[in-house]
């Protein structure tokens, strides 16, 4: 019999299983909450085979632009200060307060909660102050990552688990990022490709084969890491107008699709990248992720409703001029029937549109 087709080679096969593995493994990196994969980097940059590429310089952590971290949780939890254990803090009057006050927000976040590798020394010549404030300030902030590690969450968790990644704030009329958890967005990996292929050839091959595992799961943490911060951006600057005025009629229509395609990644990852993960809004309520990418009938249907309880006198007809003028949407009066019907809202302009059909 004949056999039409290409042929499935063994080299053919294995890249194939190679491919499917590693989307696998990307869609479980990419739905994993954020405590999760921060236990996940701390396990991997703790690993003998992690410290070996540091310390020879064929890896190194590069800051994300404009990461920022949220004052008020640390890695995700609250930081309780009444209990006594973090006294410098706990009523606002420590001299501590001053101390980072003094220095200012941006320098503190990057000397004492970004930068891991900086000496009290360098740290003390960066931020103008002594040696001896500089280890108390960096004895603090390692005692409240370690308070709100080991206190655990300070509410029980919802029927669905959303696991919290930013918190929005509004500067200057501009939505910005602050991050819940330091070790995640502490920077991006850099591989340095010259200083790794100095280091392999000294190596066993048990040890080298330890080495390529290692840097395929990194490569996977930092694309997790890095498609998640450019979704965010993305999504803080498509929907500014809804994030500086707390108005969801205002939200712009985004799909996981659109989403998808300006990432360069597959639909499925982004889908379960947003699955399961929330952000702090700017008015302090948490909502999904996924309240930031909104169909056009979820937005549109909250223009309409805007409209109808502002004017509730209008028939569908007006309603759908009004919705034209005020958002350039153009939608069939039957669509407006149709939106009015799943919102719930009475026909108030019934006998008015029945005028308008004669």
């Amino acid at each position: 019999m004949k056999h039409f087709g290409f042929k499935l080679t063994a080299s053919t096969g294995a890249r194939t299983s190679a491919a499917v593995l590693g989307a696998l493994k990307m869609a479980q990196m990419a739905e994993m909450p954020e405590e999760e994969f921060e236990k996940l980097i701390k396990e991997m940059e703790g690993g003998r085979v992690f410290q070996l590429l540091k310390t020879s310089g064929a890896i190194n952590l590069s800051e994300f632009p404009s990461a920022r971290y949220a004052a008020r949780k640390y890695a995700g939890y609250g930081l309780k200060l009444s209990g006594g254990d973090l006294p410098e803090l706990a009523d606002g009057n420590g001299d501590l307060v001053p101390l980072i006050q003094g220095i200012g927000q941006e320098k503190f976040e990057a000397c004492f909660l970004k930068d891991a590798v900086m000496s009290d020394v360098e740290r003390a010549e960066e931020c103008d102050i002594t040696v001896q404030d500089s280890a108390r300030l960096r004895d603090f902030v390692n005692r409240a990552f370690i308070q709100a590690e080991f206190e655990g969450k300070t509410e029980a968790p919802a029927a669905k688990v959303f696991s919290a990644v930013a918190g929005v704030e509004i500067e200057e009329g501009s939505p910005v990022l602050a991050f819940f958890h330091r070790e995640i967005w502490k920077g991006q990996y850099k591989v340095d490709a010259e200083k790794l292929a100095q280091l392999l050839p000294g190596l066993e091959p048990a040890e080298k084969n330890r080495v390529e595992k290692l840097l395929r799961k990194i490569e996977f943490a930092d694309k997790r890491k890095t498609t998640l911060y450019r979704a965010l951006e993305i999504l803080m600057n498509v929907q500014t107008e809804y994030l500086t005025s707390g108005d969801p009629a205002r939200r712009r229509p985004l799909s996981q699709k659109t989403l998808a395609k300006n990432l360069e990644v597959d639909p499925s990852v982004i889908n379960r990248l947003v699955s399961n993960k929330s952000i702090q809004m700017p008015w302090g309520m948490e909502a999904p992720m996924t309240v930031l990418l909104p169909s056009s009938k979820e937005v549109n249907l909250e223009r309409l409703y805007s409209i109808a309880a502002e004017k509730p006198e209008l028939s569908d007809e007006k309603l759908r001029v009004e919705l034209r003028s005020r958002h350039g949407v153009d939608l069939s009066r039957r669509s407006v029937a149709q939106y009015r019907k799943d919102l719930h809202l009475a026909a108030s302009g019934s006998r008015e549109a029945a005028g308008d059909l004669n």
